[in-house]
């Protein structure tokens, strides 16, 4: 192959024709495309790695796994997803794979990201006198955007996490603040691995930005509140260690990942991965008309979440349910009626249904008892019981 810079042929005895003389959409493509009039060539390259990543819907099995990381892309509000299991059980993968099936969402086109729902709850006053304005004239205070997967390194610090002074400025002797890793998943979702593994401090900040939607960084003389409104997927191979329990319950939906015991769908999977790793772009490209189906799907599930409703008699199964199991968390009912209405709107209904909560309840519920409050609120109560008693008997006396 020749190494000469790629030039269109002219047709011999004549100019190339004026792109603006063709007859259809096909041979503008065709000729913008300079479709068969290219010299072959050989380019160097590049040493960039290009994202590819395994198909969602290549997964083979782990159906409750794929439906927990769709309803927190659906719905936010489900307050996350953790994934608990061995290795090489496809958790990570199946993270990843989320990048070509995750749906647009507003993001502000304000400095300060003011946004039309701002206006709705508070009036003007509660954006930008710029914002006000655009309003008044009719221009948009945003503009759709797809979501995407932010990730967390394993070494990350927690200057890195809620972010620190911008060196470069420091360079030329300004002080800046810079954004951190929080504050760029904001209205993304977040892929925090091996989440019992990081130290103590960043997963706080993780979690409180997570809960509150914003969190404050303070250096020196300056400080700064940033949006931190993203969806939180975490997960762990618990061989490696516990999670803590404050950390555990502020993570909405629970999965715990086993490997395939189907002998056939082992088989598959590793006909799948092989694929994959032998040629990829084939492997993605023929599941790209489904994966393109499926996140038309997912947005169309997202737009239409905010009409689904909850019947009066579902909710009260849903609080039987939390109440039989004796969680204390409320955080419990928040996930599984988010969860649930998630799900309906998944299956493209308006409302809940008690087999949504079937479905949904076991992901939603699963992890939130403890032993150890079990037994504490029983030894409490013992005490309890007893002060009553001595009080009584001695109000009893003193009477006398």
């Amino acid at each position: 192959m020749s190494d000469e810079t790629p030039v269109l042929e002219e047709k011999a005895g004549s100019e190339a024709e004026a792109v603006t003389t063709v007859r259809s959409l096909r041979e503008l493509i065709e000729r913008v495309s300079g479709k068969g009039q290219w010299k072959l060539t050989r380019e160097a390259d590049s040493g960039l790695a290009e994202s590819l990543p395994f198909p969602f819907l290549a997964l083979v099995g782990q159906t409750e796994m794929k439906l927990a990381l769709l309803l927190a892309v659906i719905n936010p509000a489900v307050g996350g997803v953790l994934l608990l299991g061995p290795r090489g059980t496809g958790k990570t993968t199946a993270i990843r794979s989320l990048v070509d099936l995750l749906p647009e969402t507003p993001r502000s086109l304000c400095f300060y990201g003011c946004m039309p729902e701002d206006i709705e709850v508070g009036g003007l006053d509660a954006v930008c006198p710029d914002c006000a304005r655009k309003y008044g004239q009719g221009e948009p205070l945003a503009a759709m955007d797809k979501v995407r997967l932010v990730e967390l390194p394993l070494n990350a610090r927690l200057e890195d996490v809620v972010g620190g002074l911008d060196e470069r400025a420091a360079v030329q002797e300004r002080v800046r603040l810079q954004r951190g890793i929080l504050a760029l998943a904001d209205r993304n979702l977040l892929h925090v691995d091996e989440v019992n593994l990081l130290a103590d401090e960043v997963v706080d900040a993780i979690l409180d930005a997570a809960a509150q939607g914003t969190y404050s960084v303070r250096r020196g003389p300056l400080t700064a509140t940033y949006r931190a409104r993203f969806g939180l997927i975490g997960s762990m191979n618990p061989e490696e260690g516990r999670l803590r329990p404050q950390i555990m319950d502020r993570f909405g939906l629970r999965v715990v990942v086993r490997g395939l015991s189907d002998v056939n769908e082992r088989m598959e999977a590793y006909r799948r991965v092989q694929a994959y790793l032998t040629m990829p772009r084939r492997v993605v490209l023929a599941y790209a008309p489904e994966t393109q189906l499926a996140q038309a799907e997912l947005q169309v599930a997202r737009d239409m979440l905010p009409q689904v409703v909850i019947p009066e008699e579902v909710s009260r199964l849903g609080l039987a349910m939390v109440h039989r199991l004796k969680i204390d968390s409320l955080r419990a009912e928040i996930t599984l009626f988010e969860g649930a209405r998630a799900y309906a709107a998944l299956d493209n209904r308006l409302e809940v249904s008690a087999e949504d909560l079937r479905d949904v309840a076991p992901m939603a519920l699963r992890l939130r008892r403890s032993t150890f409050m079990e037994k504490y609120f029983e030894d409490q109560g013992a005490e309890e019981a007893e002060i009553s008693g001595i009080i009584d008997q001695a109000i009893k006396e003193n009477g006398k």
